[in-house]
């Protein structure tokens, strides 16, 4: 049998302890082999699915008879949209423990693969009255998503209206709840009522497992730039160093024009300098034309005071 590589840090003694009571029916070898195996889907299985599920086909070969591996297969199953066999693997972990806590995400399974009319025989089985307050809600869920399917938007929002919808009281169901009822009231056209229900969304979503703060955004019309884009898409959108070269291309024009300008203002003070120096300067010898002309003047008068009398007769 194939096996995948598992850090040397993944002992198995990381999964639930009820899980690790199921594989005590296993010899002790292959119930660590198993573990590790179940610890490495349940590491992987947001942020590689693919991975996971093919960690969970080793885990399900090595003990198809264990209910927590099987319920681990079809989630691994699932999270790759591989309904059929995700179906197949919870029906099989029911028969074994009996429990009806995998009746809302089988339910889904159901949507799925197409039947919502299914997913919505299952929302009114007997078996949704036996679930927690959690896997009450998520049925809802399922059950108005099935609505949706069928596009009966009015009957949809309807069905998510509930006391845990109007509780003020956060739960961990709180933020998808709220967001499910936001986003079928956008579907609607009630923008306004929609964009309400989306900021309480926002306010219930502390680990941010929804994107509400996104939505809110887009309904008012805010656009958000990814500043880690490194490469230019198909539209034709600047990459963002294209972006900043071209900004600093345009400062270093502006810097230039303000270059000009001072440089515009230096000649500018230095002309005026030059010709106020220069009017200065004439004035200056315009008053020293006018003092000899005085000087003259006054020479003659002189002149004229020094000559003889014509005596009377």
């Amino acid at each position: 049998m194939k096996r995948l590589p598992i850090p040397d840090e993944v002992t198995g003694e990381e999964i639930d302890k009820d899980v690790r009571q199921e594989l005590q029916s296993l010899p002790k070898g292959l119930a660590e082999d198993v573990s590790r195996n179940l610890v490495m889907v349940a590491r992987l299985i947001d942020e590689d699915p693919e991975g996971a599920y093919e960690y969970s086909r080793i885990a399900l070969r090595l003990a198809s008879r264990v209910a927590a591996v099987r319920e681990a297969a079809g989630f691994a199953a699932y999270a790759n949209q591989k309904f059929s066999e995700a179906l197949a693997e919870f029906r099989a972990a029911r028969r074994m423990t009996g429990s009806v806590e995998l009746w809302p995400v089988m339910a889904d399974c159901e949507r799925g693969l197409g039947r919502p009319e299914k997913a919505l025989e299952m929302a009114g089985a007997p078996e949704v009255q036996k679930l927690d307050k959690a896997s009450q809600v998520e049925m809802r869920l399922v059950a108005a998503g099935a609505r949706r399917d069928m596009d009966q938007l009015e009957a949809a929002i309807v069905t998510l209206q509930s006391p845990e919808l109007a509780s003020n009281s956060v739960q961990p169901w709180t933020a998808r709840l709220r967001y499910a009822y936001a986003d079928a009231l956008l579907a609607a056209g009630r923008e306004g009522e929609a964009r309400e229900w989306f900021a309480k969304a926002v306010e219930s979503d502390k680990d941010g497992s929804t994107d509400a703060s996104d939505r809110l955004a887009e309904i008012d019309g805010v656009e958000f730039v990814d500043a880690l884009v490194e490469d230019a898409d198909d539209s034709g959108q600047m990459t963002v160093s294209e972006a900043a070269t071209e900004v600093l291309a345009e400062d270093d024009v502006v810097d230039d024009e303000d270059d000009e300008d001072d440089e515009d203002d230096e000649i500018e003070s230095v002309t005026t300098v030059t010709v106020t120096d220069d009017v200065d300067d004439l004035e200056d010898e315009a008053d020293d034309d006018d003092d000899d002309e005085d000087v003259e003047l006054d020479g003659q008068d002189d002149s004229d005071d020094d000559a003889p009398q014509r005596p009377q007769s």
